[in-house]
C-alpha cells in the first residue's frame, strides 16, 4: 500500500470541506430543479479556485470537485480553475457528477444525455475521471441492464478526450458485490470503479469491499465518527479490507462530520490514520522478507 504515485497518494473532496466552501448549485438533468445559488451550509469562507493552494500548503496535491460547488459552467471560469490547479501543482483528479439516474426507466435516456454533456466540461477543467451515478433504482435486471446500456455509451462518448469515467457503490442499484461486479463485468474495462468505504454498511461491509477493491483505481475513504471520535476500528477493518483485495490507487479523504468545527482537522486526522497504517504494513512486509533471507 506505499507505491509511489504522481501527485502522492492523497486527494480531498470538496464535499469534505462543505462548510468552508459554503454555497452550492445544484445542477440537475429535472427542468424542474433550479441551478440556483444555495446556501444549505452557510455562506463559506473560501471560493472553489483558492482551494487549490490550500491544499497544496498541507501537503496534498489530488483533488475531487463535486459538480454543486463549480459557480459556473462556462469555460472561461472552468479554465480559470484549471490555471489554479496547476500554478498550486495539484492535479484535477475527479469530477463528481452529482445527479442523473441512466437506470430509470422514465427519463434515463435524457439523464444519460446530460451526463455526456459533462465529458467536455471535465476535459476543460482538466479532470482526469468523471464519477458518475450508476443508478438509483432497485437492483433489477431490468434496472442493471438499461443503467448498463448507458453507461457503454457514455463510455463510448468519453472515448479518446483524456477522461475515464468511473462508478461508484452508491445508491440502491448496487448494494452489493454481486451486482457491483455485474455492471462491471457488462463495462468490459470501459468504466473504472471508485470504490467508497462508507457506502456500505457494517458488518458485511468489509467482506464486500474486499470484494470489490481489487477492481477499484480509486477510493473515497470516509471514516465514520461517533461521540468519541473517528471510529478508528471501523477505519481499520476498511483499510483492511482495501489491503486484502490489493488496491494500490489513491485515497480521497472523505471528512463527514460536525466533530470538529474546522474541516481540515478531520481531514488531516484521517491522512495521518492512513500514514501510519501504511507505515505498519510495510514495516510488516520487510519484517517478513528479512525473516525469509
Amino acid at each position: 500500500m506505499g507505491q509511489a504515485l504522481p501527485n502522492g497518494r492523497f486527494a480531498v473532496s470538496t464535499w469534505s470541506l462543505h462548510r468552508l466552501l459554503g454555497p452550492v448549485y445544484r445542477y440537475s438533468p429535472d427542468p424542474e430543479r433550479s441551478a440556483a445559488r444555495q446556501e444549505p451550509y452557510g455562506p463559506g469562507m473560501a471560493s472553489l479556485i483558492e482551494l487549490p493552494q490550500q491544499l497544496a500548503e498541507r501537503g496534498i496535491h489530488r483533488l475531487e470537485v463535486c459538480s454543486f460547488h463549480l459557480p459556473s459552467l462556462e469555460a472561461g471560469y472552468l479554465d480559470d480553475l484549471r490555471g489554479a490547479m496547476k500554478a498550486s501543482g495539484v492535479l484535477f483528479q475527479t469530477l463528481l457528477l452529482e445527479d442523473g439516474d441512466p437506470s430509470a426507466a422514465d427519463h434515463a435516456k435524457r439523464d444519460a444525455a446530460w451526463m455526456a454533456g459533462w465529458i467536455e466540461r471535465a476535459v476543460v477543467v482538466g479532470a482526469q475521471n468523471l464519477r458518475v451515478i450508476a443508478g438509483k433504482q432497485p437492483p433489477t435486471e431490468e434496472n442493471l441492464s438499461r443503467a448498463l446500456k448507458h453507461l457503454r455509451q457514455l463510455a463510448k462518448e468519453a472515448d479518446g478526450s483524456g477522461v475515464r469515467i468511473v462508478v461508484e457503490n452508491w445508491f440502491d442499484l448496487l448494494p452489493s458485490p454481486r451486482q457491483m461486479n455485474w455492471l462491471l463485468d457488462g463495462l468490459e474495462g470501459k468504466v473504472g470503479l471508485n470504490g467508497d468505504l462508507g457506502n456500505w454498511t457494517a458488518p458485511e461491509k468489509y467482506a464486500d469491499l474486499a470484494d470489490i477493491m481489487c477492481r477499484a483505481e480509486l477510493c473515497h475513504a470516509k471514516a465514520d465518527y461517533n461521540a468519541s471520535g473517528l471510529d478508528a476500528a471501523d477505519y481499520l477493518m476498511c483499510l483492511e479490507a482495501c489491503g486484502a483485495a490489493g488496491y494500490v490507487g489513491p485515497f480521497t479523504l472523505i471528512y463527514d462530520s460536525p466533530f470538529f468545527e474546522d474541516e481540515w482537522d478531520g481531514i488531516l486526522l484521517q491522512k495521518t490514520f492512513i500514514e501510519e497504517f501504511q507505515d505498519r504494513q510495510t514495516h510488516a512486509r520487510l519484517s517478513s522478507e528479512w525473516r525469509t533471507t
